[in-house]
């Protein structure tokens, strides 16, 4: 996979801007006796926002890109002038990206929508200043707040194809072979196992300039919940499949055990893909004659519809674009529709190389990051008579 430029899986810091400090200013001028306090508050941190964008495809951008920092709000001043926001950082991901926390894989949030923002991390709020704190007994308040700190955190995204057909099947079942044959997509196909080493998708036409999305991934074998195999890396995509097509070739010694094979890798997977509508495709079907058939038939699952299919041919090719129209215009399973459950990030569904990519030469927080108040020793008087409050730099303080 060093060589392709697909990459659904990426782990990155975050960190949002802190909020400005308010200032602690006294207004002072030759003709206004007793100006009092007119500290500004400090500027909002910047944001931290996911924006989702339909002309991407991958998270390639983010895998050179590991360090996103938001700007930190401005201080504020003299006249109430209100220190400026922070700048935000608008993170452009494919659509269909789901976010999780990488330190305990808790989810978070997805981008499902062309232009949907989602705030992932929140800009620290600015400090008030000093003349928020005036009142009747206390008409020179010598103090200002800081702003609100920075939230760092390191998050992993993972890209889950938007389609509403999901091929499932073990390698060399025939599913880029299907894909290259009802749609224009082109992908790799040889006679070895793990042909296909990333997703595929395609625009399969159907009757009345209608169409409908097909997405194949890499083949399953048994135990890819448990981390064997290719599949499991790509088994997240079809959650957001409509529904699945599972491909069991002809030449298989028992085609109904190799169903349920796959069906229980999926329910290991995700429980709730047992909910999404499924047909069964016979592929490699030129290999058998009328007799064959009709003896097969009465073994096969009889809790969903089954097609007898050839790429080669295109037998039956026709009834199967009928089945999974006919499954995927359902009112109730339209994908628009469907809630998906996404399950945390346990060690079976992470990737080992992201898991333990390091951060290295992270910049540190701006030097007016942090402030901590002085002791009160009197204050000073500048050129212009106006005071001004010492700080330095160090832990905000409660």
């Amino acid at each position: 996979m060093a060589d392709s430029n697909f990459i659904d899986y990426v782990k990155i810091l975050c960190r949002s801007g802190k909020g400005g400090a308010g200032s602690l200013h006294f207004h002072r001028a030759k003709y206004v006796p007793k100006g009092g306090p007119d500290g500004g508050d400090g500027g909002r941190g910047g944001h931290i926002i996911l924006r989702g964008n339909k002309n991407m495809w991958t998270l390639l951008p983010l895998k050179y890109s590991r360090h996103i920092f938001a700007g930190n709000g401005g201080s504020g001043s003299a006249g109430r002038s209100f220190g400026k926001d922070g700048e935000d950082k608008i993170i452009e991901v494919p659509c269909g990206t789901v976010v999780f926390d990488a330190d305990t894989g808790q989810y978070l949030c997805e981008v499902t929508d062309d232009g949907q923002e989602v705030k992932l991390l929140r800009g620290g709020r600015g400090g008030l200043g000093n003349w928020h704190f005036k009142s009747p007994t206390n008409r020179t308040p010598r103090y200002a707040q800081p702003g609100e700190p920075a939230i760092e955190k390191a998050v992993i995204l993972e890209l889950k194809l938007l389609a509403d057909v999901g091929l499932v099947g073990f390698p060399n079942a025939g599913k880029s072979t299907l894909l290259s044959a009802v749609s224009a997509a082109r992908p790799k196909i040889a006679d070895y196992p793990f042909t296909t080493m990333e997703p595929q998708l395609g625009i399969v036409e159907y009757r009345g300039n209608r169409s409908f999305v097909m997405a194949d991934i890499p083949g399953i074998i048994e135990g890819a919940s448990e981390g064997r195999g290719l599949g499991l890396r790509f088994l997240r995509h079809i959650e957001r499949n409509a529904v699945l097509l599972f491909m069991v070739p002809a030449d298989a010694d028992d085609i109904k055990a190799q169903y349920e094979v796959l069906l229980e890798e999926l329910r290991r997977f995700n429980p709730q893909l047992m909910d999404k509508q499924r047909v069964l495709a016979v592929s490699k079907s030129d290999m058998l004659d009328d007799e064959l058939k009709a003896e097969i038939r009465p073994t096969l699952p009889t809790d969903l519809p089954v097609v007898f299919i050839s790429s080669v041919t295109g037998e039956g090719i026709t009834e199967l674009k009928d089945a999974l129209w006919k499954a995927i215009t359902d009112d109730a399973n339209r994908i628009e529709e469907i809630p998906i459950t996404h399950r945390p990030l346990d060690g079976h569904h992470r990737l080992r190389e992201e898991d333990e990519f390091i951060f290295e030469n992270v910049p540190s927080p701006d030097d007016d990051d942090d402030y901590i108040e002085v002791e009160d020793d009197g204050f000073d008087e500048d050129e212009d008579g106006d005071i001004d409050y010492e700080w330095e730099y160090g832990d905000v303080k409660e």
